[in-house]
């Protein structure tokens, strides 16, 4: 996950995003042979047969930026549901390894120092924020575009101006993306309260001087123990917010998005330590609570339940602010 936590930075962010991997990883798939209709889908994109077929058989966190673009076109084409795609591309990321604090503004800022993009890694926010991206994307300028918009207030890139907090930051910009659908699902809801203190925040993690007031913001998670009950109800693409709880504190530690397995169950698709994975969203609640039952009573944050973010069918996204031209020092 990107620097999201505010004053639990520190502490909280060494749990967000790092949970341990499943036992075993899936086996890698067949090698893949192009339809006759994704031929000529290629075709209206200025593909041959062996640059799509190179391409469907390589991950994009192997691709480089042309191929990507290239990649994208065609998958408007064969994947014109925005759900699939988004499950498509996800899916072809599995295996990415997985680095925290991932991004930054560079060249924009010197404040955090990271480039703006890295297709080769990913952490759990920064997976979500690609796989949008891209889902929307027709080109690899238009997937660059859309990810600063994704992941900055308006779209302008700076540190004090990206998506630093899960909940009341990076939900409330993108809900012409995602709808927060947690209370509506028909599960018990729990209710939490974050104290934010942006201003804090920034001057700490990169001795930036904002003013920015504190903010308590009201949230609601479902439980780990009412999941399964409305589980069936969640969506391909749909967007997750992992909750976790210490000393009767709640945040978002992780994300990940919901494909649909082969049986029809709910999966968690998401970049944790070492690589990006699909595991079912109950196995993902198994695992979690025997990681928990390991550390019981060592202070360590410990699931607590989930919100759930509803895909929109038909995404308007808003126009991009102006990069502001920067101060001068006198």
């Amino acid at each position: 996950m990107q620097k999201t936590l505010g004053s639990l930075a520190v502490t909280l962010l060494l749990a967000a995003c790092a949970h341990s991997p499943p036992a075993t990883q899936p086996a890698a798939p067949p090698q893949a042979e192009p339809t006759a209709a994704q031929l000529a889908e290629a075709r209206q994109v200025g593909m041959d047969a062996a640059q799509l077929t190179a391409l469907l058989n390589k991950p994009l966190y192997q691709m480089q930026p042309a191929e990507v673009g290239r990649f994208l076109a065609f998958e408007q084409l064969d994947q014109p549901s925005l759900r699939q795609r988004v499950a498509a591309l996800a899916r072809k990321n599995i295996g990415q390894p997985y680095e925290l604090f991932l991004l930054g503004e560079f060249p924009y800022e010197t404040y955090d120092a990271q480039p703006l993009f890295d297709l080769s890694k990913s952490d759990c926010v920064v997976f979500a924020e690609h796989t949008y991206a891209m889902a929307l994307s027709a080109s690899w300028e238009e997937f660059f575009w859309m990810l600063q918009r994704i992941r900055y207030r308006d779209g302008v890139i700076g540190t004090a101006t990206r998506n630093h907090y899960t909940e009341a930051d990076w939900n409330i910009a993108n809900r012409w993306l995602v709808q927060d659908v947690t209370a509506t699902l028909g599960a018990p809801i729990q209710a939490y309260r974050q104290r934010i203190d942006r201003q804090a925040f920034l001057k700490k993690q990169f001795k930036i001087q904002r003013d920015i007031p504190v903010q308590n913001f009201d949230d609601v998670y479902v439980a780990k123990r009412d999941v399964a009950a409305i589980e069936a109800q969640l969506q391909d693409g749909d967007f997750v917010n992992i909750i976790s709880s210490r000393g009767g504190e709640s945040w978002a530690s992780h994300v990940g998005l919901i494909v649909t397995g082969a049986d029809g169950s709910r999966h968690l698709l998401h970049s944790a330590e070492p690589q990006v994975r699909e595991e079912t969203l109950q196995g993902f609640i198994a695992r979690m609570a025997e990681r928990d039952a390991r550390q019981a009573g060592q202070n360590k944050a410990q699931l607590a339940g989930f919100k759930f973010l509803r895909l929109n069918e038909a995404p308007e996204v808003p126009p991009m602010a102006p990069q502001p031209r920067p101060t001068r020092p006198f």
